[in-house]
């Protein structure tokens, strides 16, 4: 029955992006009722086997501070609590120290189900080879995203056959924002990318032309090959979105991240450095060309602060910050509050602030803000350590993936909101719980 959770959890993952990158509230429940009944049965089957259902204790720097901003979560909602601390909306006191408790509470569903998936990863992800396989399962729901961003993309004109979405010139697979499947996609193959350089060989074949022809074979016959091209695909799918952040932070965060690996990767595999840089010579210029790299360097230029708002809601939001800096205006606010701040109206309508950083300054103040800062440069530095310490290939590739992930996701979060998006949330943390397994699990750690 453990199996059975197992892949439950790895399922979710695959379906979690699927009706439209869960960023409507019936598909956001949806993800929330099947984590709550997986939740409900891991407490049945730990209870009849006279286990504990509580997870290791190093999964505490990711479910402490998801914990704390639950709790975080339902002050805000407390009612009394908004008179006490002086709450005027529109000229009248407010009951609770959330502006719209309703909204807030739908965040409340959301967090408990991340946290709550989080917990049912440290406790069934208990090996190596679950983690591999878990990480598998990441890669495969990206190729399933790319997939079908492609043949959308490619097929002008065309609905997508789920939802009836219309054509969009910019690949969206099922979401419903082209720079969110950028995001998805880029998550991806960061876990992809350490799953490959953990699969390189440590030790040269030597110089007999044999010898080379024998792994060249090898290699042909091998998982590399079929994940490799796998992450080509995602590649094109990510061009394909014409996300200018995504594409400029994912390599960014490649580059930087690869850097790093060059100096201070522990026991270097043999072909890293050509690994790491075919991504930039084949996907980034070779395969780009073909699929319209020039179309993401164009928006790239053409990017000016007359003709983005974004800035403008930035600068708009801050006030609310400084009126509320401690407990924030409630957490998923920022759709009701934000239109009583901005002093003129903009071209396009604004639900979100385009900035993560911002938007959770704004929802839940700056010190819960800053709690889960910290609980992300924290995964970040495990997954550096690692990399240096370890000594089992797939702990280090995977530590590897986590720190492109994080890196991208926190050059993204500058410009975008990609964290409001159920599905890449969901897989978010995934990917923080995979960067502290990857440093306390060991090799022989037997399964529950």
């Amino acid at each position: 029955m453990n199996k059975f959770l197992f892949v439950t959890l790895c399922g979710l993952i695959i379906y979690a992006p699927l009706p439209l990158g869960a960023n409507r509230i019936w598909a956001s429940s949806s993800i929330e009722f099947l984590v709550f009944l997986i939740f409900l049965l891991h407490l049945i089957i730990a209870i009849k086997n006279k286990q504990s259902p509580l997870p290791p204790k190093y999964s505490l720097p990711v479910l402490l501070p998801l914990s704390v901003t639950l709790v975080w979560l339902q002050i805000q909602m407390l009612p009394g609590l908004g008179e006490f601390a002086g709450r005027m909306i529109d000229g009248k006191g407010h009951s609770t120290l959330s502006f719209d408790p309703s909204l807030t509470h739908i965040m409340f569903l959301k967090t408990l189900a991340f946290t709550l998936y989080a917990w049912m990863l440290f406790y069934h992800v208990n090996t190596k080879q679950r983690l591999y396989r878990f990480s598998i399962t990441i890669i495969v729901s990206g190729l399933i995203q790319a997939i079908y961003a492609i043949w959308l993309n490619l097929n002008e004109g065309m609905a997508s056959p789920i939802f009836s979405m219309p054509y969009a010139p910019r690949a969206q697979g099922s979401f419903v924002y082209p720079n969110q499947l950028a995001n998805y996609l880029a998550l991806c193959l960061s876990i992809g990318i350490g799953i490959l350089m953990s699969q390189l060989s440590l030790y040269s074949s030597g110089g007999r032309l044999r010898h080379k022809l024998r792994d060249l074979a090898q290699n042909i016959l091998s998982p590399k090959i079929i994940i490799r091209l796998g992450l080509i695909i995602m590649v094109i799918g990510l061009i394909l979105t014409r996300s200018r952040m995504g594409n400029s932070a994912f390599f960014i965060a490649l580059a930087v991240i690869g850097l790093f690996a060059f100096f201070f990767y522990n026991r270097k595999p043999k072909h890293q450095r050509a690994l790491i840089i075919s991504f930039f010579i084949v996907d980034l210029v070779l395969i780009g060309s073909v699929f319209g790299i020039e179309k993401v360097k164009q928006r790239l230029v053409e990017t000016t602060f007359q003709s983005e708002t974004r800035d403008e809601v930035v600068r708009d939001s801050i006030p609310i910050i400084a009126d509320y800096p401690f407990a924030g205006t409630g957490g998923g606010s920022f759709y009701s509050t934000f239109p009583r701040y901005h002093p003129e109206p903009y071209p396009g309508f604004y639900d979100h602030a385009h900035n993560d950083y911002i938007q959770f300054a704004v929802e839940l103040g700056l010190p819960a803000s800053l709690m889960l800062g910290v609980m992300v440069l924290y995964c970040l530095f495990i997954c550096l350590k690692t990399m240096r310490k370890r000594k089992t290939p797939l702990y280090q590739g995977l530590s590897f993936g986590c720190a492109v992930a994080i890196v991208h996701m926190l050059l993204h979060s500058t410009v975008d909101f990609s964290l409001q998006s159920p599905a890449v949330a969901l897989l978010f943390i995934g990917i923080l719980s995979i960067s502290i397994m990857a440093t306390k699990l060991t090799p022989d750690r037997r399964q529950r």
